[in-house]
């Protein structure tokens, strides 16, 4: 079966064949700041995600696009400004973190799958655990999706067991089990080694196909000019330039982008 169904994106986006967005926003960040130890690593962004868009952050290391996307999911509290998840203010000291939480689903550098639960239990823990989900009926999907990635036959084995590609794939689709709002990933490639790349960005780039909302950090330049609608570039923990990939990689008017995607295509 197919991760995604087919017909389940609105149409036809990039030459991806990714969904193309609608105008509902999904995620909207206003004048966010923060700080660690009196540096400002954010430095007042504006951003919203749109319904079945692909955002795609660039920028080099210490720019603040892990700070960003951990805000996003208040893994990180801000110093100012306001988050919305659809019309929610979720930054509001009232909102219940893991509440929002199970709204939005999120992947690290580091695959982060609990090492003593076999990856079927991995995938539906949350089903289990926080939407209530009936064993059975969470494990019928979770093996669904297990199956769509090729990775069926390694539902009960432990992640240890798993090459870095696979373990990130099914981290991935523990992500998407609940069917959330968003999908943050963060660097998903780094810490795979290069010939494993392609099998997990050929994971996101289908997600995006189905109409999957994601905003996603990511040194893959090839793959965000491919895949996203939309390239922001973070530079020093402000937005310097932001656009559709054609623009922003072919004609870009900051720079500091220039600069650095010149370091991609020398």
């Amino acid at each position: 079966m197919s991760l995604i169904e087919p017909g389940s994106g609105p149409g036809s986006g990039p030459g991806s064949g990714a969904a193309t967005p609608d105008a509902a926003p999904v995620l909207r960040l206003v004048g966010i700041r923060k700080s660690f130890e009196g540096t400002e690593v954010l430095r007042g962004i504006d951003l919203t995600v749109h319904r079945h868009e692909i955002v795609a952050l660039i920028g080099a290391s210490g720019s603040g696009k892990s700070t960003l996307l951990r805000t996003a999911n208040l893994l990180e509290q801000i110093d100012d400004g306001q988050i919305f998840l659809g019309d929610d203010d979720i930054s509001d000291p009232r909102a219940k973190a893991d509440r929002i939480r199970s709204r939005i689903g999120v992947v690290f550098q580091h695959f982060n799958l609990f090492p003593h639960l076999s990856v079927l239990d991995n995938v539906t823990l949350a089903s289990r655990a926080v939407h209530r989900a009936s064993r059975v009926e969470a494990e019928r999907r979770g093996l669904e999706l297990l199956d769509s990635i090729g990775l069926a036959d390694k539902a009960r084995e432990f992640p240890d067991r798993l090459s870095g590609g696979q373990q990130q794939r099914a981290a991935i689709v523990r992500s998407i089990a609940t069917d959330p709002e968003l999908l943050l990933l963060d660097e998903i490639t780094s810490a795979l080694d290069p010939e494993l790349v392609g099998e997990v960005l050929d994971l996101v780039r289908e997600l995006g196909r189905g109409g999957t909302t994601i905003l996603m950090a990511t040194h893959e330049m090839a793959f965000a000019r491919d895949v996203a609608h939309r390239v922001v570039f973070l530079d020093k923990g402000v937005v310097a330039e932001a656009g559709p990939p054609a623009q922003l990689f072919e004609h870009s008017e900051n720079p500091r982008t220039r600069e650095f995607l010149a370091r991609f295509t020398a």
